[in-house]
């Protein structure tokens, strides 16, 4: 029956997504009720779907479709369902601070060997560093091809007041990696100096005597394990969280602007799609990880950051899984965190082409040692960003100033960048997550007991 069902949710969307592209073309019936009635038949189906596949995954996908009807066909509704969605990343942002404090603090305190602790974090850097660089090129080739941004006309209603950007020293962003009040870095949700601070504290208390350090590390390993349970919780909440989201981005977006900026869109996804078969596949399949598996494991976490583009949102639930796909927790709990300021793997790949729309729109022509170097710029200012949402935007405006580029067609970008946004964010979590388990292969770690175990996810 399952079976069934799944077959049938696959050959409806199908159908259905070919039948509206003809509705949009005007080929076929103008009468908007019958698209209307179409996806909604559609939308009984995959509820079928999720109410017998009884996933998060499931729901949180359906909520997608249902969202996207909404914010369509009832806007009004559709823009104020946005308080879902901000509940949602409310309680998200409680649980990041804790369970990065808790599982660092864990994962190096009890760590016998704290050489290897070292070696784990050059691995990671070197790592990080090669597969952002390959995402920066493949960007940077991508949008060389489409030429997406040449001849681009500029829709009206775009001139939407963008974020001041305050321009950083390369020494200043240094600085801001080193937190002067913990607490106020939590406050802030700044993952690098909460990162930085929980490392050094579990650095001194590795140093300690059994019976000076044990009372903190075992708070340290009950306060992880509660911040998990919680996570547990408050992902019951994600599809209606999601579903508000991409509601209320629908109807405030609309769809005109889509169509005259398609073609980055899919320039994007078609950069992003060969990045995963080029450069992520090939690693997984040089580091013997059952991709599979591995599939399933970042099924949810990647649900989640695609519909709320927060990478930040995704990391416990990606941590947990990645646990329990066979990756101690001493390296989850060091790479992932660190992951998310060094390997934005997606944000890199879309910053490099956006940059180069811009400049194309703009009508200069750059050379490709130029466009490396404004790439490489990009690649050094994004550090830090996972956790909010759109983020790149903010980064671009500082290109601008930078480079001397145009800010009208980053307000052109405005209008698709939660598309895009999703797309980018879902690479950041699967190239952060596959590398917790390549560093797990590379020390030695991997438990591949687990790992060849098929995953089922939290129901």
């Amino acid at each position: 029956m399952k079976q069934y069902i799944s077959k049938l949710t696959l050959f409806s969307f199908i159908l259905f997504g070919i039948i509206s592209i003809l509705y949009v073309e005007g080929i076929i019936f103008k009468e908007a009720i019958i698209i209307k009635a179409i996806w909604a038949c559609f939308s009984f189906i995959f509820l079928m779907y999720a109410w017998h596949k009884k996933s998060l995954t499931a729901w949180i996908l359906f909520s997608m479709i249902l969202g996207v009807q909404i914010g369509i066909y009832l806007p009004e509704i559709g823009k104020d369902l946005q308080f879902l969605s901000k509940i949602f990343l409310r309680l998200i942002k409680t649980i990041i601070a804790p369970i990065l404090f808790s599982t660092l603090v864990v994962g190096i305190a009890s760590h016998s060997n704290l050489k290897q602790l070292g070696r784990m974090g050059w691995k990671s850097l070197l790592y990080f560093e090669v597969v952002t660089t390959l995402a920066l090129i493949l960007g940077l080739i991508a949008i060389n091809i489409s030429k997406a941004g040449v001849g681009v006309i500029i829709p009206p209603g775009l001139q939407e007041e963008l974020p001041k950007v305050a321009k950083l020293t390369w020494q200043e962003h240094i600085i801001n990696t080193f937190p002067e009040n913990i607490i106020k870095s939590m406050y802030h949700g700044e993952v690098l100096p909460i990162v930085v601070f929980s490392i050094l504290f579990g650095i001194s208390m590795a140093f300690l005597s059994d019976e000076k350090k044990e009372p903190i590390l075992k708070f340290s390993e009950s306060l992880s394990e509660v911040m998990f349970k919680f996570t547990n919780i408050i992902m019951k909440f994600a599809p209606l969280g999601v579903g508000g989201a991409i509601a209320f981005t629908t109807a405030h977006m609309g769809t005109a602007i889509l169509f005259s900026l398609l073609k980055l869109l899919l320039t994007l996804y078609a950069a992003l799609i060969a990045f995963v078969l080029l450069v992520l596949i090939p690693i997984a399949l040089i580091f013997k990880i059952n991709i599979k598996n591995f599939l399933a494991a970042i099924a949810e976490p990647v649900s989640i950051a695609f519909a709320t583009t927060s990478s930040e949102s995704a990391l416990p639930l990606a941590m947990e899984n990645m646990e329990r796909f066979g990756v101690p927790r001493k390296i989850v709990s060091f790479v992932l965190p660190t992951g998310y300021t060094f390997n934005l793997d997606g944000t890199t790949l879309y910053l490099s082409l956006a940059s180069i729309f811009v400049a194309q729109v703009a009508g200069i022509n750059m050379s490709f040692g130029e466009q490396l170097l404004l790439g490489l710029t990009l690649m050094l200012t994004s550090k830090g960003v996972a956790g909010v949402p759109r983020a790149s935007l903010v980064i671009l405006m500082g290109l601008a100033a930078s480079f001397n580029l145009p800010l009208l067609p980053i307000m052109a970008i405005l209008g698709i960048d939660e598309l895009m946004d999703m797309a980018r964010t879902s690479i950041n979590v699967t190239g952060n997550c596959l590398a917790s388990a390549v560093v797990a292969r590379w020390e030695g770690e991997l438990d591949d007991k687990k790992m060849n175990t098929p995953f089922e996810p939290i129901v």
